[in-house]
């Protein structure tokens, strides 16, 4: 019998840490949630009809009121919003001020104006917890956090670099502190949905 010494676990590759232009070159375009968080490659799967069903609600009173007062411009998932270049999301829905729309390439390179989130089983945590962290890191003046479950739109406006409560709605019209008079029915983006 031969003495072979003590076994030595396999060693696992380190995942690859990406950075956007890298993930931009290499893979194929989807519509499947991708982004990228330090480096790190992260897919969902498709939302709900629900949620794309309040996607589209919000982005539609955003949009037309925005393009009513033109006041920029107004995008919509999937579309990658890049931080840094190991750090890319997707938010639901964003809105980019005049001023600032030289950030608007191939994708929007910087911090929007204004983000909202609606939130899904598979993405509650990392919406409401990282995503708020890295949002106001980056500089989004404005978060909107849409919850199907609860039935509730919470806004975070940013003030000496922090998040302050605007309000949480759950009946009644949700309001913008960064765009003044902008309001959504809350009643209105649940209608006649089922909880995701």
């Amino acid at each position: 019998m031969i003495a072979t010494g003590p076994k030595v676990p396999a060693r696992r590759a380190a995942p690859r840490r990406w950075t956007f232009d890298e993930l931009a070159a290499e893979l194929p375009e989807t519509n499947l949630p991708t982004e990228l968080w330090d480096g790190e490659l992260v897919r969902s799967p498709a939302p709900s009809f629900f949620h794309q069903e309040i996607v589209a609600r919000f982005y539609k009173v955003l949009d037309a009121w925005v393009a009513g007062h033109r006041l920029g411009k107004v995008g919509l998932a999937p579309l990658d919003m890049v931080l840094t270049p190991r750090c890319a999301v997707q938010p639901d829905v964003v809105f980019i001020a005049n001023a600032r729309l030289g950030i608007i390439r191939e994708c929007v390179h910087g911090a929007a104006d204004l983000v909202a989130e609606v939130l899904s089983p598979g993405t509650r945590r990392r919406d409401r917890l990282d995503k708020r962290d890295l949002y106001e890191q980056h500089g989004v003046k404005e978060y909107w956090v849409v919850d199907p479950e609860a039935q509730t739109v919470e806004v975070l406006f940013l003030e000496k670099g922090e998040y302050r409560l605007v309000g949480r709605w759950t009946k009644g019209d949700a309001a913008s502190r960064l765009l003044k008079g902008f309001r959504i029915r809350v009643a209105e983006l649940f209608a006649d949905g089922v909880s995701p």
